[in-house]
């Protein structure tokens, strides 16, 4: 018979940091959210190995009081909350009291650290869950921890890490998330020795982008916000020509929680649905702020996932924001005959990276972080770096700002005109100059070239047509005789009756024919390109697995279809007065700038750029 054993407390902890630390990066997440609900507004944290030999976190916070210092490592120890009432309220982001046992419980961590109160501070070792050393050190105020060899006492959890190089890139995306999240805070991240990048905390989010993405990227954004009951939302959404082929550059802030949410990066895909091409996705960064009490961060230890109460009121309220915004932003793509700049990660000085605890800085060198000291000398040490520190991060501001006013120039001066490009009323000043290949237009627009894909903007206008006559229910039917007779299985049968009301907007008139019969009357006249039944089915297949929000999905992908079908073809002559004609009935849409599939129907070229090639303009 099994006998039932109580575990001690060393297995235990062994056993729950496998739900907090499964890698480097958990570790590195806990000790700077951790920094960050201690009020420190400057935080470095150095890996090396990936993090697996070495975390180092150091911030400028408040610190932990002497005789807290050994209870911060117990399990379901913590500050941010007293009872199960406080989950309601929650601003910090920690909670949960587990993460300092269970990182000590699986390395050896070393602690240093000082509230403003005290005169000394304490320094504090625990490996693999048991006190080792506990002394009075001098040092500054803030915090410091090191957690060293990660898995030296369970060799099984270690076999499962990857390569060190892969370990770091995990712990570089979080601290790229955790810059974007808290832009007001100066964050470095150093590996190996080699600063890979750093941030000032001015509150500049574009600036943060700027330094981790590169300049083509942070040139190419959109400046968003939104409020709504209970909600609000602000940050950077990405125009469409910086689109991705995955999700990976939907960031996303509740409360300063980085997080993954499948219902928001669903809302803000549909806001960009006019505007992507299928299969792309777009980057943007924002951060929500919403009241605690409808939202549960409690849902799994790494506190990634959250639930947001009225989800489809949230749901809208953020597609229709980000819509909106697109809608009222010009999205002409701009042809550039320069050769680009190389992309990737922005180089940046040893001597300009700020530090949590700098005492000295000599003029050229690199940082130096020097060990503890007595208090008093810190104390007055720093206040005479102060100025030195902002002098280098100011330097840095200006440089990055010196490029994104080069990037901008162009566009900051459209925003003193009303028009867009694409306007009625900047439509008198076009100079229509003829057709290249028998598929595009070329338009002469102040200093300016723009050149019009006669497909994709015809496409446009017949989709436009198309669903105006969908949502008044003005789509022609046409007779079919004799009737199409299909038989549907309980489940189509249901999902038919579900969405009647779509079918007879679009055109399809069926009436029952007994059993699980139904007869197709009438189908939509302008069914280009289909069989009448092939159009029916394939759209009741796609409608049975689509969560519906509005104008399903699938209808829209076969009227946009149908545009495609319907629209004139390149490689086809226009007239004159049919390019008119056309271009006239482009700009009346709200969304001129991409076909329904998301391709551009319109690009541009400036005088500018014609005249840097032919050497007019030397730079």
């Amino acid at each position: 018979m099994a006998v039932i054993n109580i575990l001690d407390h060393q297995t235990i902890d062994k056993i729950a940091a496998g739900e907090v630390v499964e890698r480097p990066a958990n570790v590195v997440k806990e000790l700077v959210e951790n920094a960050i609900d201690a009020g420190a507004h400057a935080i470095t944290v150095e890996i090396k190995d990936g993090g697996i030999t070495l975390i180092r976190v150091t911030d400028n916070g408040g610190g932990i009081e002497k005789e807290q210092v050994a209870n911060a490592f117990l399990r379901h120890a913590t500050s941010k909350i007293t009872s199960a009432d406080d989950l309601t309220d929650l601003v910090s982001l920690g909670f949960r009291g587990e993460a300092l046992a269970s990182i000590a419980a699986v390395s050896m961590v070393e602690l240093i650290t000082k509230t403003a109160q005290d005169l000394t501070g304490i320094r504090y070792v625990i490996e693999g869950g048991a006190e080792r050393e506990k002394e009075e050190v001098g040092a500054p105020e803030g915090t410091t921890v090191l957690v060293r060899n990660l898995f030296y006492n369970t060799p099984p959890r270690k076999k499962f890490l990857r390569q060190p190089q892969t370990e770091g890139s995990y712990v570089a995306d979080l601290m790229e998330h955790l810059a974007m999240s808290n832009p007001g805070i100066a964050f470095k991240f150093v590996t190996n020795g080699q600063t890979r990048f750093f941030t000032t905390g001015n509150n500049d989010l574009q600036e943060i982008i700027y330094r981790i993405y590169g300049k083509e990227i942070s040139s190419a954004l959109i400046p968003f916000n939104c409020r709504e009951d209970g909600m609000s939302v602000s940050g950077l959404l990405g125009k469409p020509v910086i689109n991705r082929a995955n999700r990976n550059y939907e960031i996303f802030f509740i409360n300063g929680r980085y997080i993954k949410s499948s219902l928001i990066s669903k809302a803000v895909e549909e806001g960009y649905r006019e505007f992507l091409m299928q299969h792309k996705f777009p980057f943007c960064v924002l951060h929500f702020k919403i009241d605690t009490r409808r939202i549960d961060v409690n849902v799994h230890p790494a506190k990634m996932e959250v639930r947001i109460a009225d989800a489809p009121a949230f749901y809208d309220a953020v597609k229709n924001a980000v819509e909106t915004a697109m809608r009222q932003t010009e999205m002409i793509p701009e042809i550039v005959l320069q050769e680009k700049e190389s992309r990737g990660k922005t180089g940046v000085a040893e001597e300009s990276v700020p530090e949590p605890f700098e005492t000295v800085r000599i003029a050229g060198k690199t940082h130096t972080v020097t060990p503890p000291v007595p208090a008093a000398t810190a104390t007055a040490a720093a206040a005479a770096a102060t100025s030195a520190v902002q002098y280098d991060r100011a330097r840095e501001y200006d440089k990055y700002d010196r490029v994104r006013e080069e990037t901008d120039y162009r566009a900051a001066q459209m925003e003193l005109f009303d028009d867009k490009i694409l306007s009625e009323q900047a439509r008198a000043r076009y100079d229509i100059l003829g057709q290249l290949f028998e598929t595009y237009w070329l338009v002469s627009y102040e200093d300016k070239l723009l050149i019009i894909d006669q497909h994709a903007a015809h496409e446009k206008v017949k989709y436009e047509r198309f669903m105006k006559r969908f949502r008044e229910h003005d789509i022609v039917s046409q007779t079919v005789n004799p009737p199409i007779v299909i038989t549907m299985n309980s489940r189509e049968r249901e999902c038919y009756l579900k969405h009647a009301g779509d079918f007879e907007a679009l055109g399809f008139v069926l009436e029952e024919f007994g059993g699980n019969d139904y007869a197709i009357r009438g189908v939509p006249q302008d069914l280009y390109g289909y069989e009448e039944k092939e159009f029916f089915l394939l759209i009741l297949d796609e409608l049975a697995d689509e969560a519906v929000t509005g104008t399903p999905e699938s209808i829209r992908i076969r009227i946009a279809a149908m545009a495609c079908k319907a629209a004139v073809k390149g490689n086809m002559r226009l007239s004159r007065q049919e390019a008119e004609a056309l271009i006239d009935e482009l700009l009346t849409l709200e969304n001129p700038y991409h076909c329904p599939h998301g391709r551009p129907t319109i690009v541009s070229m400036t005088k500018y750029e014609l005249e840097k090639k032919f050497k007019r303009i030397v730079t």
